[in-house]
């Protein structure tokens, strides 16, 4: 930690936030785009029965949704550079030695940390569909009605600033290696691009699977942009299951789906 830059130097924090932006602008850019061009050009025909909506996103809703990612990225990389400084600081709990806590800490640590964020985004996302704070936070990415790729970061500034934040308290509150840290930030993207393509990806025997049961896919989250009152999980079903906010139509969905 010794060697690198003081960033409380405003010209290295500066320094550090544009290097973060364009991690994650262009994650997000070489992640979506992937997804978007491989499921619904390069093998167009082959998921053509697994598509969740007939309806094509227009020219006019992508450079809508890349103008929000955009704005979206930039906080994500503000927060982070502010993280990092925490860190840097030593007001997280992120470490390097794995000998610190011990091999097996390491999966328990990331099922802690998403178990966490899961719960936070659950009920958050609830909130956000009060008709008030709709208006004002998610509408935005409920613009998206018919979902792609690209609308993984599409939000209001503040709603991506609320997304934000839980990660920088997650590591101020429980051990996470860095590693670790990084492997959630890989999954967080993964999941929204697969959450938004509307192309179910997951095989039919994953919903009979004991892990995949509980994971989230295009079909569920799709139904939550058209039904607007179920399915607010982020990555798992298990709060929706609880609070009895799944909707009726996902099964039936999603076996039609992967039915061939």
């Amino acid at each position: 930690m010794e060697q690198l830059p003081d960033f409380t130097n405003p010209f290295n924090f500066l320094l550090l936030t544009i290097a973060m932006f364009v991690i994650v602008i262009g994650r997000y850019f070489l992640i979506a785009g992937l997804f978007q061009w491989i499921f619904h050009n390069k093998f167009k025909k082959q998921f053509t029965h697994r598509k969740l909506s007939a309806k094509q996103v227009d020219q006019k809703q992508f450079l809508k949704e890349v103008k929000w990612s955009v704005i979206t990225s930039l906080i994500f990389s503000v927060i982070g550079a502010i993280t990092t400084v925490l860190w840097q600081k030593g007001f997280t709990k992120v470490y390097t030695n794995i000998a610190d806590y011990g091999y097996w800490y390491l999966p328990v640590s990331l099922v802690l940390s998403l178990f966490i964020h899961e719960t936070y985004y659950y009920f958050l996302h609830r909130w956000m569909h009060q008709p008030r704070v709709f208006k004002v936070l998610h509408k935005v990415h409920h613009d998206s009605r018919t979902t792609s790729a690209w609308t993984a970061f599409s939000f209001h500034p503040l709603e991506g600033f609320l997304q934000a934040i839980i990660l920088p308290a997650i590591i101020v509150l429980l051990p996470l290696h860095i590693y670790v840290l990084l492997f959630q930030l890989v999954i967080m993207t993964f999941s929204s691009v697969i959450n938004h393509l509307e192309i179910e990806l997951y095989p039919a025997a994953f919903q009979k699977n004991k892990v995949g049961k509980w994971v989230i896919g295009a079909t569920h989250h799709s139904l939550h942009h058209k039904q607007y009152k179920y399915n607010f999980g982020l990555y798992f079903t298990f709060w929706d299951k609880f609070q009895k906010t799944e909707s009726p139509a996902f099964g039936p969905l999603f076996r039609e789906k992967t039915a061939k």
